[in-house]
């Protein structure tokens, strides 16, 4: 499955620099759609990656082919932003969902909701604080390796 998303994510950056894209435009692409589309709400990353495509004039169609790529990783994250964001905080957030949540959401529907609302909320602080470190590191990174990938395919390393 890595395999396939990797020859994905590089065909992707291959077919960017066929576009003339810059090298720079690219990886920030690769990184802001894979950072957006790790943000801890189910839902929200299509229209935040569509309001950084625009904002930064990059390539719509690739920003959120990358947000969907990313999508498992999404999931993947969910629990370590949830609960890291109850720790963070000193909430105790994690036990609402480790019980019996739709005896929960019976019993007590707007409590619940709150918990889970804050929950939610702290998740959001914990991507916010570790979202511009990550970005540097996905930049950093996949430049040198897209203009690797131009120079093997002959594109223009602009």
């Amino acid at each position: 499955m890595i395999r396939a998303i990797k020859t994905k994510i590089l065909n992707l950056a291959k077919s960017m620099l066929k576009e003339g894209m810059s090298l720079r435009k690219i990886a920030l692409c690769l990184a802001l759609g894979t950072v957006l589309g790790i943000f801890p709400v189910l839902g929200a990353t299509t229209l935040l990656c569509t309001v950084a495509a625009l904002t930064l004039r990059m390539n719509l169609p690739a920003i959120q082919v990358v947000n969907y790529m990313v999508y498992p990783l999404q999931l993947v994250m969910l629990a370590p932003f949830y609960s890291t964001g109850s720790w963070l905080f000193k909430q105790q957030g994690w036990p609402l969902i480790n019980k019996d949540l739709i005896g929960l959401l019976q019993k007590d529907f707007w409590g619940s909701m709150a918990s889970l609302w804050d929950l939610t909320f702290y998740a959001i602080l914990t991507w916010l604080v570790l979202s511009p470190l990550l970005i540097l590191l996905l930049y950093s990174v996949s430049k040198p390796v897209i203009r690797a990938l131009a120079a093997h395919c002959g594109a223009s390393s602009s």
